[in-house]
């Protein structure tokens, strides 16, 4: 009989299952994809580590990244945050700074351009330093928390005396208490378990966007004292926000969902950076389930793919003459392109909605740099981020079945690394104060 099993081993699941070791507690941790070292590319969000062995970007802010705010407040949120910057410091991260995108007269200058920055603290530790942390981290747990790789819970079943029996393809285990952990990757399986214990999902969130990648120049006295920074442009059609923005960086391709999108690379992956910067614009959607929010990123992004890994290039000086960017032009631009897209026309790839926004927030941008933004910035389409539909959950992320848990993105309530480790520590306090009350 376990204490507690986790259904994940992303960075929700292993930060509660770090802070239920502190207390002495039983941990069994299952999860369907492999361990650090023998996760590969195409384990991009399956195994130890989850999502978060990409570039641990860990932003420190209740203003965007996840609804934890609304669950536990501010001050509760910001103290978990620094608990998990602690834990990270402890296996590691103090090798890269903490930065912060503070900045009040930018600030100021923002909203007279019609723009609104968003402040947060970031430990941004890069592909190379994630995996040495999370490797420290894995090493630590080993010796105390059992761990089942390369296996799929089939069934979970709540008993008569309050427990829980979880059944695999070779094992059945019981635990006195389940906690879901599987991110926005395991939706399908949470979808087919929660049917089976008489749960409901809600809403889901979809964000597109549009990456950009311009000259780094105009940007260099806005970044002098801070690495980046994040705009948010209330448009419309709703709130646009910038996103990993990455001075001196690259572009690279993303899988995930069955699609091909461009992401940003930070220059620390390189020896050497670029003299570009690049970020994307995000615009959220909300969908009634996740199937239409699916199906609506296929029409768009998966038509852009056509089957394959393209992703369309344009200048920006050729969509506002309205015609198609061609391979000679993007040979001759000024901005090179760190990414081998194909060059088109995102006119006829990107619904008009995400192009007005975007040419609203250059508007701005322009008055906020106090440059016009050169006809030779590249822009790539399309970039998305997919969010779990959310599951009604108590202040102690609790479902309606007493003793079962789901935390992190799966949660439908935190939307990054920083929050999804946060909902980790405070649900593993929560356990701890109930074993200490109730003498488990």
């Amino acid at each position: 009989m376990y204490d507690v099993t986790i259904i994940g081993a992303g960075v929700a699941g292993i930060f509660l299952a770090h802070e239920l070791v502190q207390d002495g507690q039983s941990v069994l941790v299952i999860d369907a994809g492999k361990p650090l070292a023998e996760r590969t590319v195409t384990d991009a969000y399956l195994g130890f580590g989850g999502l978060g062995k990409s570039e641990g970007k860990y932003n420190y802010s209740t203003e965007f990244g996840g609804e934890l705010e609304q669950k536990l407040g501010p001050e509760t949120t910001l103290r978990l945050m620094q608990q998990v910057d602690a834990v990270l410091c402890q296996y590691g991260a103090l090798e890269v700074p903490l930065y912060s995108t503070h900045n009040a007269s930018f600030a100021a200058r923002a909203e007279d351009a019609g723009l609104h920055t968003i402040e947060t603290s970031v430990r941004h530790l890069g592909t190379s330093l994630t995996k040495q942390v999370l490797a420290r981290l894995e090493d630590m747990l080993m010796q105390t928390v059992t761990f089942r790789f390369s296996t799929q819970v089939e069934q979970i079943q709540k008993q008569a005396d309050t427990t829980f029996t979880l059944k695999t393809a070779s094992e059945t285990f019981s635990s006195r208490r389940v906690v879901l952990a599987t991110g926005r990757s395991g939706t399908d399986w949470m979808r087919q378990q929660l049917k089976q214990l008489g749960l409901v999902q809600t809403k889901t969130r979809l964000d597109l966007g549009i990456r950009i990648e311009m000259d780094e120049a105009p940007f260099r006295t806005v970044l002098q004292d801070t690495f980046e920074t994040k705009l948010a442009y209330a448009s419309d059609a709703g709130t646009a926000v910038t996103y990993c923005m990455n001075p001196t960086g690259r572009i690279i391709r993303k899988y995930q969902e069955g699609l091909v999108m461009p992401d940003g690379q930070n220059f620390r992956e390189q020896t050497t950076g670029t003299a570009n910067l690049n970020f994307t614009l995000f615009l959220p959607r909300y969908f009634d389930t996740l199937t239409a929010a699916n199906q609506f990123a296929t029409s768009v992004i998966g038509q852009i793919n056509q089957g394959s890994d393209r992703i369309v290039v344009q200048r920006l000086g050729d969509l506002l003459a309205g015609v198609a960017s061609t391979a000679t032009g993007i040979a001759h631009n000024q901005v090179v392109p760190t990414l081998e897209a194909t060059p088109g026309n995102l006119l006829d790839e990107v619904p008009d909605t995400d192009l007005t926004v975007l040419l609203g927030f250059f508007e701005r941008l322009e008055r906020l740099l106090e440059t016009p933004l050169s006809p030779d910035t590249l822009l790539y389409g399309m970039d998305g981020k997919f969010y779990a539909p959310v599951l009604a959950t108590s202040r102690d992320f609790e479902t309606d079945i007493t003793g079962l848990y789901a935390i992190g993105d799966c949660s439908g309530a935190t939307h990054s690394l920083s929050q999804a480790a946060a909902s980790g520590l405070h649900l593993g306090q929560v356990l701890q104060q109930k074993t200490a009350v109730s003498g488990e």
